[in-house]
This record gives C-alpha cells, structure tokens and sequence, in this order.
C-alpha cells in the first residue's frame, strides 16, 4: 500500500477489528511516523504515549495522526525484533485499529 494522508482515509482501507498482523502491517504503513514528526526519537515520543494509555487501560483520547503514529511505530518495532506480535501486541494492534476507525467515521483528519 502506499501512504494514506488522513484527509483521504476512508473506512474500507482499516482492517477488520479482528484482522490479522498480515493485514494490518501493510496498512500501518500507509503512514511513514518518522517522515511526519521529522524524527525517530519524535515518533517514538509519540507512540510512547499511546502504549502509556494502553497499559494503563484508559481510552485511547489520541488523534488521528497519534494514533497511526503508535501503529506504524509498532509495525517498526516488531519489524526490527524479526517476529510477529505477541497476543499482547495484537490486542494493542486491534485497539490501535478501532480507535482509527472511529476517528474516520467521525470524519476527524486532525
């Protein structure tokens, strides 16, 4: 796939709520972290606070561009690691996935 700006994201382009890594690796990377925060540490940062929220199991109040950040990082990380997520990093994944929809159907670009 190729990079998605969030103005042009519609909600067939989101796997499904169940998807597989397979599935939702390639659509994590329909947005490039690192090319819009400017930097790794940056994207980092960002992605950071979406695993705070999570494994503090409170909503996930992050943006749209937030929240595809935390999921492209995460495809970058379990790249680096050579494996596929773990049943915590897919249940993260998944939460990742549905926050975004809800963002798109909200028609929330920002």
């Amino acid at each position: 796939m190729d990079i998605i700006p969030n103005s042009h994201l519609i909600e067939k382009d989101i796997p499904s709520h169940r998807a597989s890594w397979k599935k939702i690796e390639p659509f994590a990377l329909t947005f490039n972290g690192y090319k819009h925060w400017g930097s790794f540490k940056r994207c980092r940062e960002v992605a950071e606070d979406g695993v705070k929220l999570y494994r503090a199991q409170k909503d996930m109040t992050l943006s749209l561009t937030d929240l595809r950040t935390c999921l492209f990082f995460e495809s970058r990380r379990w790249k680096h690691l050579e494996k596929t997520p773990s049943k915590k990093g897919m249940e993260y994944a998944h939460i990742l996935v549905e926050a975004i929809r809800v963002r798109v159907i909200a028609k929330e670009i920002g």
